[in-house]
């Protein structure tokens, strides 16, 4: 009898084990929160541009990163939600300079953030003969948000040889965080400290706190459901 109760206890635990195992090792590395710190800390320390090395990024694996496309911003958008919305991509380096800060605070606040990698959906613009062309099409959903974002966007400008160009166009820069109330953009931060000259360079303690404050003005806009109804104003 006792043989057979060592028996099913044991049983019991390889089963608790693998129920353990299946759950942190398989169903976590599905969800986008995995996804994004894969994304993120793949790049870790690894060759940039200009002999300079990929920021190296911990991001928590239970992260409140949501995939997301520019459709889907637009559906929300046009459905009056109230959100907020990271425009980025991984190998961004002001990106990777702020996104520890800003997933900090979205666990803390307990608030979704939904991702839009941009790297691929901008036009490109280019100056030829004295003239702005564009040399490549922006996604049609992308070109789209420059209308819904355009009282938060900036201006989109290119300089050549020391001389200024206007597009007469708006631009998703990155990073740009986007609170959005009730289908209205309200609020965009860059999320990076106007002392950090070089995105690769140390974030002092300063830089860090200068980056935090922009970001708590976001989830503040979201959690007072307009408080920041300025674009500049928090």
């Amino acid at each position: 009898m006792k043989k057979k109760l060592y028996i099913l206890i044991v049983l019991v635990l390889v089963v608790v084990a693998f129920l353990f195992f299946y759950k942190f090792n398989i169903m976590d590395k599905k969800t986008d929160a995995y996804k994004f710190k894969v994304e993120y800390e793949s790049l870790n320390n690894k060759d940039s541009y200009g002999n300079n090395k990929y920021r190296e990024l911990n991001i928590d694996k239970n992260n409140m990163i949501k995939y997301s496309s520019a459709y889907e911003v637009l559906s929300k958008i046009n459905n009056n939600e109230s959100f907020i919305v990271y425009f980025g991509f991984a190998k961004c380096p002001w990106c990777r300079s702020m996104i520890e800060n800003l997933l900090s605070l979205a666990k803390q606040n307990n608030e979704v953030i939904y991702y839009v990698d941009v790297y691929e959906i901008r036009d490109i613009l280019e100056v030829k003969d004295g003239n702005v062309i564009v040399s490549k099409k922006g996604d049609t959903n992308y070109m789209k948000l420059l209308e819904k974002l355009d009282n938060v966007l900036d201006d989109y400008s290119l300089e050549v040889d020391g001389i200024k160009y206007n597009t007469n166009e708006k631009r998703i820069y990155a990073p740009n965080v986007v609170a959005i109330i009730n289908g209205k953009a309200v609020k965009k931060v860059e999320g990076v400290s106007t002392k950090l000259t070089n995105p690769y360079g140390k974030i002092t303690k300063e830089m860090k706190k200068d980056s935090i404050d922009q970001l708590n003005c976001i989830f503040k806009c979201l959690e007072e459901q307009g408080v920041c109804k300025k674009p500049n104003a928090c």
